[in-house]
Order: C-alpha cells, then sequence, then structure tokens
C-alpha cells in the first residue's frame, strides 16, 4: 500500500517556526517515526511552498496506484479553489489534516476551500494528526 502525504507552505520549518503552534519536532523525524509505525505501508512525502508544485503533485499521484493521499495545504487550504479543483479531478481519496485546532485560531483560519472535495477533516493533534490520516485511509482500504 501507497500513501503520499504532501505538506504546503511553511511547513518545511516545523520545528522552528511557531513552536507554541507547532510544536517543536521537524517533520523529517516525526516522518520517519510514522514510517517505523507501518513497516507495511510505503509512505512518501513532497513539500513544495509553492501552489503548482502542490497541483502537479496531486495530478501525479491522483490516478495510480497511491491509495490514499494525506495533505496539508497550510494556508492555501483557506484560499485555493486551484487545489480543491484538482483535488475533485483526481480518483484517489485526500485526507486533510492540520496541525494545529484552525477553528481556535484567527477567523479566516475557519473556513477551508478544500474540506468539501475531502474524505475527511483531522486538525489539532499536533503531528498527531498524519498518523490518524494514514490510519483512516489504511481502514477504508
Amino acid at each position: 500500500m501507497n500513501i503520499t502525504i504532501i505538506n504546503g507552505p511553511n511547513l518545511n520549518l516545523l520545528g522552528v517556526r511557531e513552536p507554541g503552534i507547532y510544536g517543536s519536532e521537524g517533520f523529517e523525524s516525526y516522518l520517519t517515526r510514522l514510517r517505523g509505525l507501518y513497516p507495511d505501508v510505503t509512505i512518501e512525502y513532497f513539500q513544495s511552498n509553492h501552489e503548482g508544485a502542490i497541483i502537479d503533485k496531486l495530478h501525479e499521484t491522483g490516478f495510480g496506484d497511491t491509495a490514499g493521499i494525506v495533505l496539508n495545504a497550510g494556508a492555501y487550504t483557506h484560499t485555493s479553489l486551484a487545489i480543491a479543483d484538482a483535488i475533485s479531478a483526481i480518483s484517489t481519496p485526500v485526507v486533510e489534516v492540520h496541525i494545529s485546532n484552525v477553528h481556535a485560531r484567527e477567523e479566516i483560519r475557519h473556513h477551508s476551500m478544500i474540506s468539501g472535495v475531502c474524505r475527511g477533516v483531522i486538525a489539532g493533534f499536533g503531528l498527531d494528526s498524519y498518523r490518524l490520516a494514514v490510519e483512516a485511509l489504511i481502514r477504508k482500504q
């Protein structure tokens, strides 16, 4: 089974960016632990600060042997109709994730452009949000 994690803008700064909100662990070390929990699952990882690159990755992974996509679109969650359209266009299920509880933050973060086209949404559990999304995708197979 293959699952792809796609992280959007500024998530390359995890571990140093606003640790009070996002924690102090970098994503690479978390990813190593996550992969260790699921040795029978190939977890691929992609991060970009560029909207078009995220869309290209959705297109690339959305029609093949990938069982699911875990997407943290970062701030594009709240602004990108283009990413929502890309999710709608692909056949691979997508789970939207957020490290923080976006509904407990600024009002602009309360609305997601992508939630309606995703299989589900997981938010507010820190980096563990990714594990919960992987679990959801594994169990839906």
